[in-house]
């Protein structure tokens, strides 16, 4: 057999790679090149608020000493959310505390909140049954030391909101 490398044989294997060249980089070029056209949707679900129970305090509270508050947070969303701080509310209550009903001459301006800026995730809701976290805020409320003897033996309400 022979083998002819002639002008006409070399002329035509280059003329089937340059064929084979651009069909190759025409497609690729079909490929990533290619416009297209269309309509998306999406939503967010609403974000509802946190529910804070009356902050207690864990301990009994005296003149001129501090107790830890406790309290629950529910939150009634899919994902967890982050409460930044939790400060007095003082929209409600007096000033943001109540006491009980037996001890209405004591005064709660003998009472003060630090705010707790510590930072708690609560997870999210989980079927019908809301995320829900237990939150004790050390040495969070005081009394002052010239608090009234009327105070004596009293159940303190500590109103508490929730910040970012």
């Amino acid at each position: 057999m022979r083998v002819r490398s002639g002008p006409r044989r070399v002329l035509l294997i280059l003329l089937a790679v340059v064929v084979l060249t651009l069909g190759l980089g025409g497609g690729a070029i079909a490929y990533w090149g290619g416009g297209g056209a269309g309509n998306g949707t999406g939503s967010s679900g609403e974000v509802v608020a946190v529910t804070l129970s009356h902050g207690t305090p864990a301990a009994d509270l005296f003149p001129g000493g501090a107790a830890d508050v406790k309290l629950t947070v529910s939150n009634p969303n899919a994902a967890e959310v982050r409460l930044g701080s939790l400060a007095l509310d003082t929209s409600r209550g007096t000033g943001g505390f109540a006491v009980d009903g037996d001890h209405s001459a004591c005064g709660v301006a003998s009472l003060s909140y630090a705010t707790q800026t510590t930072g708690w995730t609560v997870p999210g809701r989980v079927g019908a049954v809301n995320g829900t976290r237990s939150v004790t805020l050390t040495d969070a409320l005081s009394m002052s030391a010239g608090a009234a003897n009327s105070c004596q033996g009293a159940q303190f309400t500590v109103y508490l909101a929730a910040g970012p």
